[in-house]
């Protein structure tokens, strides 16, 4: 199999560990795998309520675009409503961080093309 052929799946431990590698130094101790699992679950419920994953779509070809201030906007106030429930206050920092890890690894795995 060549390595055009070869389809990359995406796999939740790999996204996390990915994410983990790539957090910025000072915040590596702060986030446990569940609190990073936990605004992941919020990006993909962004990319649902948008319809990225809907079937019916015909254009098998079109390309995802995702607007990121958008799509923070979005984890940032649900991540705050949710903070009762979830036992966790995450700054701004640790948001975008993570969901640019998210982002970083989808591209590398050419999800959205």
């Amino acid at each position: 199999m060549s390595q055009e052929d070869k389809v990359l799946e995406y796999d939740e431990d790999d996204s996390l560990r990915f994410i983990r590698e790539n957090l910025p130094e000072e915040m590596q101790g702060e986030l446990s795998d569940d609190e990073i699992d936990y605004i992941v679950d919020l990006i993909y419920d962004f990319y649902e309520e948008k319809g990225f994953f809907d079937e019916d779509e015909d254009d098998d070809n079109s390309e995802v675009e995702i607007d990121e201030e958008e799509l923070l906007k979005y984890i940032c106030k649900n991540a705050r409503k949710n903070r009762e429930t979830v036992g966790r206050d995450y700054t701004d920092e640790q948001i975008e961080a993570i969901v640019a890890g998210e982002l970083a690894y989808c591209n590398m795995l050419n999800l959205f093309d």
